[in-house]
């Protein structure tokens, strides 16, 4: 099992090979936490891992897929027996499709798809790693302003959209249950981000689009059941 002293935080971040998540852990490994980094591609996730270490950094790669409840359950019991706890759990894999165009006229194979990763995903994961989140732990849900029922609605991708709408409803249901265990549970949108998903016309890096989830892993925030952007509270 790794030295974890009490000044540092275990951190585990999912569908973390690359972009968002590929970066989150790497400014959580800068500042000395020791981070867990997943994703659902040994292969991809074993090379994110390694570019990592090659910068100096301690991170550990862990298989998980978040749509399979059976690599869900295996990763918390290894994550358990290698480290003891998780103190900040981010919940960050996520989809998006090319033909998510329309709820009216989409396949439902599309929307099953977006929303066993993007909702079910993330409630399973928390499921099998609360027995490790420790009081005054932290769960950070990566969501979307395209989930916000405050800002207008439509124009691009509306499953994605609703799925995010779904975690926002997700995040604050948890803040209110485990309350009374001191863990606290957020959401933050990255804003539109240069990455695979977010695209080359995307007017924010991704150092910009993770200082929100830095903050919210590391720092004194007490709040819970929020939704943040660039380290405020925004609307739902």
């Amino acid at each position: 099992m790794p030295i974890i002293r009490s000044d540092w935080k275990v951190i585990l971040v999912t569908g973390a090979n690359k972009g968002i998540g590929f970066e989150l852990a790497r400014q959580l490994a800068q500042l000395k936490h020791k981070v867990i980094l997943t994703a659902r591609d040994s292969a991809k996730g074993k090379e994110a891992v390694d570019r990592l270490i090659s910068e100096g950094l301690e991170v550990y790669f862990q298989l998980l897929d978040v749509t399979d409840e059976v690599s869900i359950k295996q990763a918390a019991g290894q994550v358990k027996a290698q480290f003891g706890k998780v103190d900040v759990l981010i919940n960050n894999a996520a989809v998006l499709f090319r033909d998510d165009q329309s709820l009216a006229e989409g396949t439902v194979e599309v929307f099953h798809k977006t929303m066993l990763t993007n909702v079910v995903g993330p409630i399973q994961v928390v499921r099998h790693f609360l027995p490790l989140i420790p009081s005054g732990g932290r769960i950070i849900n990566t969501s979307s302003g395209g989930g916000s029922m405050t800002d207008p609605v439509g124009g691009w991708s509306p499953v994605y959209c609703v799925s995010k709408s779904a975690l926002n409803a997700i995040t604050r249901h948890l803040a209110y249950e485990l309350s009374l265990r001191n863990i606290s549970v957020n959401a933050y949108c990255p804003g539109w981000v240069k990455t695979d998903m977010g695209g080359k016309s995307a007017p924010r890096s991704v150092k910009q689009g993770v200082d929100t989830a830095v903050w919210l892993a590391t720092a004194s925030v007490t709040e819970t059941g929020k939704f943040f952007r660039d380290r405020k509270v925004i609307p739902w």
